[in-house]
């Protein structure tokens, strides 16, 4: 047995873990040998939430059509086939002949499933043999589950593949088959369940993050098991899924007697002649993330603009009229922020490597302020412990050199982070945030309508603002970009994806805030 932390600690955090597949393997393991349960019980327990879902989401007018493995995720298959009879769905089976060698689980619920319930069982030898799939038919994926190492080859990959082609709802139990829990640049993409919905038990799968495995995995939906909890909270990993409990605990509380000058003062510096509008959108989410002073540093074309649509900045205009082309000292602020709209000009490039040579102050740089660094690698040297860069894709992979994919991005994301001693949230569908000590974490809220015009200035503002108010790196660029997500999705219930713009996020983050102080108050 173990001595295992306490579990009542052990989950809902907010702190999701996200464990490789060798290790969800041990906490299974783990769970078996100290709750005490039978393997078999906990993949019945497995069936029974599969089932649950099922129940709430689909009638039982549609005919379910599971496809099995002969390993324990086929078993998982065999025991929600039986459920699903004893609850008056039609099931049927179709085992895929791969071997003869089935798992000791699976023996188990197939003598369970063809003694107690009148489903049919159905063995698959070949490609011929694939069923009529009919138009409301609900295809059940339980082939191959996350110990998968190699790429799905033979009469598994030619069922997959007519699966995919079926046009029908696919269900993945656990994993789609064929996708690997992690790095997938060796698989073979056409051997992969596309998946409209994965169930995944207890945590989601690393791969899931990454945007190249959505077409696989659809929506995924997290399943609890009810894995040993103490297991779970004495199992390490870098990642996490950030949601808002552990985000709603990092909210400072504004006290009574509290004054603008507790909430700090910020620089932000943006804009050049005919994008201004990144100061503005920068500026405004700063302010409505509860900044206590914000000065705004534009080239000379902004002042006026600045002046009359923030008019809660105070406003310090470049000599230059069209570009950025000096900063001056930054020894009076408690935080800064460049790079949206600035542009790349050699007298903008010079001003910003003095601006981050003689700062001393923590710093977010974001768009033009990471092209630049991308043009002169040298200069990454200046960053430090208390600067969040902010890239997206493409610009990441001007400051850090282009990757294959998704998994071989992240892991130059951890070593770019570690090398230069700095945090950095690449944005993205799950953006994810990592501090120089390798920890990942990857974000919750956000959509689709948020990929628009100045929807990462705002982000900029927002993490200027926390900086301010003296939130630590790692910690501001988690809350803000929660924050960011969660204002685009309050705002998006409203708009549409369509119609979101970057100004409808900035709206929100009110609402935002009010959502996550519920939280804390509950």
């Amino acid at each position: 047995m173990l001595n295992f932390i306490d579990p009542k600690f052990a989950l809902h955090t907010g702190l999701m873990k996200i464990f490789r597949t060798d290790q969800i393997k041990r906490i299974d393991e783990l769970t078996i040998l100290n709750e005490p349960v039978r393997s078999v019980d906990l993949m019945e327990r497995a069936a029974e939430q599969l089932l649950r879902w099922i129940v709430r989401n689909f009638d039982r007018t549609r005919r379910m059509l599971i496809f099995t493995g002969p390993g324990n995720n086929g078993g998982d298959g065999l025991a929600l086939a039986r459920l699903l009879s004893a609850n008056r769905f039609v099931a049927e089976v179709f085992n895929i002949k791969i071997s003869d060698k089935t798992s000791d689980d699976w023996n188990f619920n197939y003598q369970r499933l063809i003694h107690e319930t009148p489903v049919i069982f159905n063995s698959l030898e070949n490609s011929d043999q694939f069923p009529f799939i009919g138009h409301d038919d609900i295809i059940i994926d339980a082939i191959f589950g996350s110990g998968l190492t190699r790429p799905v080859t033979g009469l598994a990959s030619e069922i997959i593949k007519k699966i995919n082609h079926s046009g029908s709802v696919v269900i993945s139990v656990d994993m789609p088959s064929g996708l690997f829990g992690e790095d997938n640049s060796a698989n073979d993409p056409d051997s992969i369940v596309k998946a409209g919905y994965t169930l995944s038990f207890e945590f989601p799968k690393l791969s899931f993050m990454f945007p190249e495995n959505a077409m696989y995995t659809g929506e995924w939906i997290v399943l609890p098991i009810g894995l040993h909890k103490g297991a779970v909270m004495a199992a390490e990993t870098p990642y996490h899924y950030i949601e808002e409990d552990f985000v709603s605990s990092l909210l400072k509380k504004r006290q009574k007697f509290d004054h603008k000058g507790r909430f700090g003062h910020g620089l932000l510096v943006a804009g050049s002649y005919g994008r201004i509008g990144a100061a503005v959108l920068g500026a405004k989410a700063a302010m409505k993330t509860g900044i206590g002073l914000l000065t705004c540093h534009v080239p000379g074309c902004g002042y006026q603009i600045l002046q009359s649509t923030v008019p809660e900045a105070m406003v310090h205009a470049d000599k230059d009229d069209l570009t950025v082309t000096e900063i001056g000292g930054t020894d009076i602020y408690d935080s800064l922020g460049i790079g949206p709209g600035i542009g790349t000009g050699e007298e903008t490039q010079k001003a910003l490597h003095s601006f981050l040579l003689n700062r001393n102050k923590p710093i977010v740089i974001d768009a033009d302020g990471l092209n630049i660094l991308g043009m002169n690698s040298k200069w990454l040297n200046a960053l430090s412990w208390n600067c969040v860069l902010t890239p997206h894709v493409k610009e990441f992979e001007r400051v850090a050199g282009s990757s294959g994919n998704s998994y071989a991005r992240l892991e130059r994301q951890i070593e770019f982070s570690s090398r230069y001693n700095c945090v950095v949230l690449l944005k993205g569908a799950y953006s994810s945030v990592v501090t120089p000590d390798g920890k990942v974490s990857f974000n919750s809220t956000g959509n689709p309508g948020m990929a628009t015009a100045g929807s990462g200035d705002v982000l900029t503002g927002i993490i200027l603002s926390l900086l301010a108010q003296g939130y630590q790196p790692g910690p501001a660029a988690i809350l803000g970009a929660y924050l960011h997500g969660l204002a685009g999705d309050i705002a998006v219930s409203e708009t549409g994806m369509e119609a979101l713009t970057a100004s409808d996020i900035i709206d929100n983050i009110g609402n935002a805030f009010l959502k996550l102080k519920n939280i804390v108050s509950l």
